[in-house]
């Protein structure tokens, strides 16, 4: 299975109608003149951004979206029936580019957003709007402009206050599994995550906010090792990461630290603004060590690492210190901006 954040589609405006070449044909009237109507507009392709989607699969079925054309005018003045605009559902947080000039159009990061991507070609004009005192018997007429056509690029980043940071099975879908209603797939065997999970983490009364379950990043993700820079992507945007590191491997040969620099060092080459997002050390895995061991594994690895920002002990299985973390990513998104989950 493979998670598409990336998708390229064509939309198609809707021509603008013919106009018309009519004249007025009325007893007692002799000289009635034109009448012919101008045609209808094309309809134009809108995306429009809508909450409960997450990824661009359906765009791998579906990649040619099409408005329709405008109608014909007719006699009597009559102007044809425009053409009905189309509108494309997107996840929020997708970031549309002309995939002939690498323009970026719009990024749409509200529910209900909407971008106009491709617009309608004008109706043309009936033979009325070409009489003038020299020519009473126009037979000139609008064929109506075509409309535009566009191949664009889409591309999805989740939007999330907080980013789960870590290597494959460190814990991250274990914990966000544990503090929110998200149910994503766990397994023990690399990558089980392959869609970026989101889960609302609520904390109390008008206090909650969105959690995304990053895949696991490995070594060389910044050139596309692994899933790749894809998942990079997503982490763009959240407020505070929350790097996970497993204090109790399974391989006795493995070192978290070493595992953590990686990481970090991913970011780092990937993206400097990302990699000086706020970083919170969250030392997962406590309940497979004794108290007083996994105490001092946890103050070794910090003393390691240099790392001078917050750390939490927990247990992503068992839910122990899970509730303080969940406690202090609340007072730190309150006290920076308004969040996406209040």
């Amino acid at each position: 299975m493979k998670f598409v954040d990336e998708a390229r589609i064509r939309a198609h405006a809707g021509n603008g109608g013919r106009g018309s070449t009519s004249f007025r044909r009325e007893k007692f009237v002799p000289f009635g003149g034109p009448d012919g109507g101008d045609g209808g507009d094309g309809g134009s392709v809108w995306l429009r951004a809508a909450e409960g989607i997450n990824t661009l699969a359906d765009f791998r079925i579906e990649r040619t979206f099409k408005a329709r054309h405008g109608e014909p005018g007719s006699g009597n003045g009559c102007t044809g029936r425009g053409g009905e605009d189309l509108h494309v559902t997107v996840p929020v947080g997708t970031i549309v580019r002309d995939a002939d000039t690498g323009e970026t159009l719009g990024d749409l990061t509200r529910a209900g957003g909407e971008l106009l991507v491709a617009k309608g070609g004008k109706g043309g004009w009936g033979n009325t709007r070409f009489k003038s005192s020299t020519n009473r018997t126009p037979r000139q007429f609008g064929p109506g402009l075509p409309g535009e056509k566009r191949t664009l690029e889409l591309e999805l980043k989740v939007i999330a206050d907080v980013g789960l940071l870590g290597l494959p099975n460190a814990g991250k879908s274990t914990l966000i599994s544990a503090l929110s209603a998200a149910r994503p797939k766990i397994a023990d065997y690399p990558f089980t995550t392959l869609y970026p999970n989101l889960g609302v983490v609520y904390v109390g009364q008008h206090r909650s906010f969105v959690m995304a379950d990053i895949p696991g990043l490995i070594e060389g993700a910044a050139e596309g090792a692994g899933l790749g820079i894809r998942f990079l992507k997503h982490l763009q945007r959240t407020r505070l990461l929350l790097h996970l590191v497993d204090i109790a491997p399974p391989d006795p040969a493995a070192d978290p630290v070493r595992d953590a620099r990686a990481i970090i060092a991913e970011l780092r080459k990937f993206d400097a603004g990302l990699a000086a997002k706020p970083r919170w050390l969250v030392l997962n895995k406590r309940d497979l060590l004794l108290p007083d061991e996994a105490e001092a594994r946890a103050q070794e690895i910090v003393r390691r690492l240099r790392h001078k920002g917050p750390r939490f002990l927990i247990s992503a299985a068992t839910g122990e210190g899970a509730k303080e973390l969940a406690e202090a990513v609340m007072s730190q998104l309150e006290a920076t901006k308004p969040i996406s989950g209040s």
